[in-house]
């Protein structure tokens, strides 16, 4: 499992129907979205669902893609974990903070065992230790932004029991917050330069990608019951430094809004021009490319 790690492109296709994707906590949990009325979904949300179906070391995803990657959930805990004991995790770091060991750490008990820490790399750090344990992750997700400017629909949320005492009925004014219909696109990379940095493998890798399909659908909540992985697209380099430019493939597999507006908020999937496969001339300087949603 553990061969090496190559450059790797990836792009989620991410279509939003009557959902909140990522709420902003600066406009009462509104959709995010900027001033031009494109939405976004931070990059920060979508690694916490893929965190939370690992820390779920019980639920059905990930027991299933354990058996079938055969790995130790020992070895694939969250470090950013609600809870979690700084002390427990300062001694895993090594003998002395206060001082980086490289050969030390890459060996640590921290190293072995938090999955995200490898991969999405950790800024975790206690007063007096050294700055060489913050590391920079293999796997860098981009700001999610909808190819064109999303609606969003406010609501009032109403409770027969009430919520309050002495009444018998609640209401939250305008609290459920949605986006009507959207399309998203998320680019995500793979740098094998920092992965003997972090101790990252390609069995992290796999896992990754084994997870990226259920990120939605195994986490949605009441204010997010429709959020749909439409394509998620891995492109493997033919090296570790990378055979085509990154933008180039991106842009290849973007889908187009159709009509004579592109900026028109859309109210279906059909409302775009969706690619299914690369140029020839692109596919030609990659060594491979698949839809992670494609058996799913």
């Amino acid at each position: 499992m553990d061969k090496e790690i190559k450059r790797a492109t990836g792009l989620l296709v991410v279509e939003v129907v009557n959902s909140n994707p990522n709420g902003d906590p600066d406009r009462e949990s509104d959709p995010r979205q900027r001033p031009n009325g494109l939405g976004e979904i931070s990059p920060v949300s979508f690694k916490r669902k893929l965190r939370d179906l690992v820390e779920d070391s019980e639920g059905p995803v990930f027991k299933q893609i354990c058996e079938k990657l055969k790995i130790d959930p020992a070895a694939f805990r969250i470090l950013e974990s609600r809870g979690r004991d700084r002390n427990q995790i300062t001694k895993e770091m090594g003998k002395d903070i206060a001082k980086f060991d490289y050969n030390e750490f890459i060996k640590s008990e921290f190293v072995k065992k938090y999955w995200d820490g490898r991969l999405f790399g950790n800024t975790f750090l206690e007063e007096g230790a050294n700055k060489g344990y913050i590391k920079t992750g293999v796997a860098q997700f981009v700001m999610g932004i909808s190819i064109a400017r999303i609606q969003i629909g406010r609501h009032t949320n109403t409770n027969k029991p009430g919520v309050q005492e002495g009444k018998n009925q609640g209401m939250a004014p305008l609290a459920y917050r949605f986006v009507e219909h959207g399309v998203y696109c998320m680019p995500f990379y793979v740098n094998p330069s920092n992965a003997h940095k972090s101790g990252c493998s390609m069995t992290d890798i796999e896992l990754l990608k084994e997870l990226i399909p259920y990120a939605y659908s195994h986490t949605c909540s009441a204010i997010r019951p429709d959020v749909r992985i439409r394509h998620a697209w891995y492109i493997e380099h033919k090296n570790i430094l990378g055979s085509c430019a990154d933008y180039l493939l991106i842009e290849a597999l973007t889908p187009k809004r159709k009509g004579s507006d592109p900026m028109a908020p859309s109210t279906s999937w059909n409302d775009y021009d969706t690619p299914s496969l690369l140029p020839q001339h692109l596919r030609d300087k990659i060594q491979s490319i698949e839809d992670l949603v494609g058996n799913v």
